[in-house]
């Protein structure tokens, strides 16, 4: 049978909203009318889904085109691929239905991605060129460069090192460098040695945005965005009220593990229709193993596997854990192959002993996706919006959610981290609930379900 290419719908692949206030003060700052046009830095803050990524990025290619020809500029992000997700396609799109512009984007495996932007009424071409700031080596890469302009997409995940780099590299007359961010805490060395500075020498425009700045965004979906992050929790302030907060106090400062509240259940569903294990491996430290199952479009943590050396004086050995969880996956008197289990990258030897043992339920192990944050705003959203659910005989995963503190000398140093321990800790058990909470929260997305 012979296939049928899709049909193309007669439609512009980008459709203009009138612009919020927020955002005609972003597109237009920098023109011969404002009193801020002399001013070398510009940031744009705010919560999520603000509506400031996208105009930016047009504003600054205007900018750009307006006032310089034949001259190179930065579009960077954290890596390349986010870059070119988050600001190349988005860019073209809007530049497509502008018939003063002409764009052509080369992959150039030898020089890098860039785009070339012709501005067709003043007769002017400049270069963007395409960076990902994700680790210290990454400043090499814009090292030489010689910049008429960078924008940063989210700076604060980039390294300082980077940044600096990519100021160093402004050196054409009536250069700019443009920051867009979400907030993170107030010690972070973005704000400390770059922002703040800049802001109190009246070098730098900072605008701060909400959800309510951006015209695209309807009432439904705000409700809905906001209904992820708690009220009073340190991301409903950075995410929602798009403010600079400092981690403090519990984590899942929202958590309560009494029936009532509706995180911990007493009963749970008979079947399932999908589980994930997943574990935080530990000999001198505590190993944690969990059992979670899907059930009607939500989660539930059904069982765990706890072993504290220290308390218990003895240490297990590697095939000891794996008889553990094989024992952990079954529910209902079944064996359960879990779609996948998830192990810290870091243990490649433990995942190999598990794939080599003469248990076939438990071949499908993978690398834990291990990131902080977003592991803790997984589980933050999977339990606002009733998505996990703790059955209350897992009484090690209930304190690691309930008793995680953030680390107050790490905060100091602008950096979020919980507090790390040994024997007794609560991290052992939130570190496991992270790594499967990640992989959980993936699934109900890819469902429509999250």
């Amino acid at each position: 049978m012979k296939k049928q290419k899709a049909r193309r719908l007669n439609k512009p692949a980008f459709v203009w909203k009138p612009p919020s206030p927020k955002q005609e003060q972003i597109l237009y700052w920098w023109t011969p009318a404002s009193p801020f046009k002399h001013l070398p830095y510009f940031e744009a803050e705010g919560s999520v889904r603000c509506g400031k990524t996208v105009i930016a990025d047009f504003s600054f290619v205007n900018w750009a085109s307006f006032t310089f020809d034949r001259e190179e500029f930065a579009l960077c992000s954290k890596t390349i691929g986010t870059a070119i997700r988050n600001q190349v396609r988005p860019l073209r799109k809007v530049l497509s239905v502008e018939p003063s512009y002409e764009v052509e984007f080369k992959r150039g495996r030898e020089e890098g991605p860039h785009l070339i932007i012709y501005q067709k009424e003043l007769d002017h071409e400049n270069i963007f060129w395409i960076y990902g700031g994700k680790d210290e080596a990454s400043q090499d890469l814009i090292q030489g460069k010689t910049l008429a302009g960078i924008l940063f997409d989210e700076p604060p995940l980039m390294p300082q090192s980077f940044i600096n780099q990519g100021l160093a590299r402004l050196s054409v007359e009536g250069a700019k460098a443009w920051f867009l961010n979400n907030p993170e805490t107030p010690t972070h060395p973005l704000y400390v040695e770059t922002l703040d500075p800049f802001q109190k020498d009246g070098k730098l425009l900072f605008l701060h945005l909400v959800m309510d700045d951006n015209p695209d965004l309807s009432e439904e979906a705000k409700n809905r965005i906001k209904s992820q992050w708690p009220v009073g929790s340190v991301l409903h302030k950075r995410y929602v009220l798009g403010l600079r907060a400092a981690a403090e106090g519990r984590v899942f400062s929202f958590f309560d593990e009494t029936p009532g509240a509706g995180f911990v259940v007493e009963s749970v569903p008979e079947n399932f229709t999908m589980y994930l294990c997943g574990l935080d491996y530990g000999i001198s430290n505590p190993f944690a193993a969990q059992l979670w199952g899907l059930s009607g479009g939500i989660w539930y943590c059904l069982k765990e596997f706890y072993w504290d050396s220290v308390i218990e004086r003895k240490q297990k050995t590697n095939p000891e854990y794996i008889e553990d969880l094989a024992r952990l996956c079954y529910w209902n008197g079944e064996r359960k192959a879990p779609a996948k289990i998830l192990v810290p990258p870091e243990e490649p030897g433990f995942q190999r002993e598990i794939k080599q043992s003469k248990h076939p339920h438990l071949f499908h192990v993978r690398d834990a996706d291990n990131a902080i944050m977003p592991g803790i705003e997984d589980l933050t959203s999977l339990l606002s919006l009733g998505k996990w659910k703790i059955y209350y005989r897992c009484e090690k995963t209930i304190r690691g959610v309930n008793d995680l503190l953030w680390d107050e000398k790490k905060q100091k140093q602008g950096i979020d981290m919980f507090i790390k321990g040994g024997s007794g800790a609560p991290d052992h058990a939130a570190d496991c609930s992270r790594y499967i909470g990640r992989e959980a929260a993936k699934q109900l997305r890819q469902m429509g379900l999250l």
